[in-house]
């Protein structure tokens, strides 16, 4: 349209994501603006950290959580405090969520 200026607004996201490590029989949660880069972070970073003793790491699944990374950082903290195997696997299987985190939402691309 000529003479119109339109507005574009770039809608940044929080994810919450979840790694496997088949080695370690392990999970571990994070979040990030960039699940693929953190994946690749996870994977190839040195130094010694948590996730470089159990590498490979797979990503299991990301749900988008938040624009604000506050929230974000809220639900991990959740999430990790529950120390629950169970609520993990729940959560990848796709069981409905409740609580904290009834406000994620699955990225479908995202699969074993």
């Amino acid at each position: 349209m000529p003479g119109k200026a339109f507005l574009f607004l770039a809608i940044f996201m929080f994810y919450i994501y979840i790694l496997y490590s088949e080695r370690s029989n392990i999970y571990y949660t994070g979040y990030t603006s960039d699940f693929v880069r953190r994946l690749l972070e996870h994977n190839s970073s040195i130094g010694v950290t948590f996730t470089s003793k159990h590498r490979p790491w797979m990503l299991k699944a990301v749900f988008s959580c938040s624009e604000v990374e506050a929230e974000a950082i809220r639900i991990e903290r959740f999430i990790k405090k529950q120390k629950s195997k169970n609520l993990i696997e729940r959560m990848i299987e796709g069981d409905v969520l409740h609580g904290p985190l009834a406000q994620l939402v699955r990225v479908p691309q995202v699969r074993d």
